[in-house]
């Protein structure tokens, strides 16, 4: 390399150039009007990111920069390649106006600078891909000369702009959709907490919500056994007795009669005031209760007297109704049956207020007596069970209601039935042999029943004397019983004797005739105290 940048190659004349000219190695001298050629000798190329520096004539003061001999003048009639004035990005090698340009040295590739005026925008520095969930895209071009922006925040002359052409510390603007969109949230956010608050403390501290007065029409509702004052009132809401469960259950708690409310079936009336409600519940005037394994026939004597009508008048709307009352269609299957709504007279609790009458009690009987029987399997137990129908399932579970002492021997007792139907029993040859039916049949309750006695009687529900089960229930069993009746507990027993309030359970006579005596001995004892 020579001084000023030059290669050691013969170089182009430019007139304004004083040592242009040189004579190079072979010390030759071109003429003005000399040609440039397309393919300039060894020496001349330019080389990528190599730059050229011109002359200019109008400083050269001497000295080592002075004119050498043999420089040309420019004149008009310069005839090079390139019209005067033509610029050509990297072949200019005049257009540059500093009198001492920098010696060439070997150009590293640097980041290429557009020059526009005084700014400089970085060409090659990648674009700000970061998006600000509150920017508008539109806020990013850059921002217009003569903008309030400009006019507050200018920049030196050359600074480097960063960025799709934004100012120095941009202000950043937030999006009008953005920002009620959030207005919206929190809006809707404090509205819903104080709502929720609201409903909270209106739910837990304020007045319940309550009807006014006695109510009007008439309503039906089911309270089920072990109900708790809450419970009994989201029932009575449910069926639009009360306006609210926390009103009913605040007023029974506070009143002695809403305490002693017992489940059953009441007859109430549609949008009554909680304190009416109690009351009416609470009238043990208005209703009867029948406990479990109560018999038709005192089921019917008992409305009679509850209605101050004759004996015998329920006894006969009962036979003359009971295709009308809502049996179940698989009911009174066996011709032999005596009463046909034995079994299905379920015990509990039911209305019987003034103007109430005997079909209206029995058909609220049957009807709760049908829900509860629904519930269960009868059908698929039964033929479990090698019974014929869900008729002899209940049939068995009364039963097991009259014979067994406490809820505690249902189970027990039910195995013993089963064990007695089944075609392989020696010991009572296929005969249950139940005192219980025997005084279903005479409409007694003895303890006490003579062997002749029991053989003069061939009544179908005599079980001493004919085998397998009774033509029908022998009373209305509850759901406890119906419930062992389906699920008997495993074991050898056929027998069992009541002994001071417990059953004993035996599987051979030897055993059973062991307890008889200590039956009979506990009665002696007692007779004698």
């Amino acid at each position: 390399m020579t001084e000023y940048g030059r290669g050691p190659g013969s170089q182009p004349w430019h007139p304004e150039d004083p040592l242009y000219g040189d004579q190079g190695y072979a010390g030759q001298q071109y003429a003005a009007q000399q040609q440039q050629v397309q393919q300039p000798p060894y020496g001349q190329q330019h080389y990528p990111g190599q730059q050229q520096y011109g002359w200019d004539p109008s400083q050269d003061t001497g000295g080592p920069y002075a004119a050498q001999p043999g420089a040309v003048p420019y004149t008009e009639q310069h005839t090079g390649q390139y019209p005067v004035g033509h610029t050509v990005e990297q072949a200019d090698h005049y257009g540059h106006t500093d009198p001492y340009p920098p010696q060439h040295q070997e150009q590293v590739p640097q980041q290429q600078t557009a020059y526009v005026g005084e700014q400089r925008t970085a060409e090659a520095e990648p674009a700000d891909d970061r998006i600000s969930l509150f920017d508008d895209p539109a806020e990013d071009q850059a921002v217009p000369a003569g903008t309030d922006e400009e006019a507050g925040e200018a920049e030196p002359a050359g600074e480097r702009k960063r960025g799709r052409g934004r100012t120095k510390n941009p202000k950043k603007r937030r999006s009008g959709t953005a920002c009620l969109l959030v207005a919206v949230v929190l809006v809707g956010g404090v509205g819903g907490l104080g709502y929720l608050g609201y409903d909270y403390w209106q739910a837990n501290f304020g007045p319940a919500p309550d009807f006014d007065g006695e109510g009007t029409g008439q309503v039906q509702v089911v309270i089920p056994k072990g109900s708790s004052l809450t419970q009994m009132g989201q029932i009575l809401e449910k069926n639009g007795v009360v306006k609210s469960a926390r009103a009913f259950a605040e007023a029974a708690d506070k009143s002695a009669k809403g305490k002693g409310i017992q489940p059953g079936t009441y007859s109430l009336r549609k949008e009554m005031s909680a304190q009416a409600a109690i009351a009416m519940m609470s009238d043990n005037t208005n209703f009867l209760t029948f406990g479990e394994g109560t018999r038709a026939v005192d089921v019917y004597a008992a409305i009679d007297k509850k209605l101050d009508l004759k004996p015998g008048t329920t006894k006969d709307v009962a036979k003359d109704q009971a295709k009308n009352l809502g049996l179940p269609d698989w009911a009174n299957d066996d011709p032999k049956i005596k009463d046909p709504l034995e079994g299905f007279l379920f015990p509990s609790q039911y209305n019987a207020g003034k103007g109430t009458k005997p079909e209206d009690i029995l058909r609220q009987m049957v009807a709760r007596a049908k829900d509860n029987y629904a519930q269960q399997d009868l059908d698929g137990k039964a033929k479990e069970l090698g019974l014929k129908s869900p008729m002899q399932l209940v049939t068995v579970a009364s039963l097991v209601q009259a014979e067994g002492v406490t809820h505690d021997d249902f189970r027990k007792m039910a195995r013993v039935v089963y064990n007695r139907l089944k075609p392989t029993n020696t010991e009572t040859n296929g005969k249950l042999q139940f005192d219980s039916t025997f005084n279903y049949l005479k409409n007694q309750s003895k303890i006490n029943i003579g062997t002749a006695e029991i053989h003069s009687d061939q009544d179908p529900y005599n079980t001493y004397v004919h085998k397998g089960l009774p033509p029908g229930p022998i009373g209305n069993p509850g759901m406890v019983a119906l419930q062992a009746a389906m699920d008997p507990e495993q074991g050898d027993w056929y027998y069992f004797v009541s002994i001071d309030g417990k059953t004993q359970f035996a599987t051979t006579l030897a055993e059973h005739d062991k307890l008889v005596r200590e039956f009979n001995d506990s009665q002696k004892k007692k007779k004698q105290g």
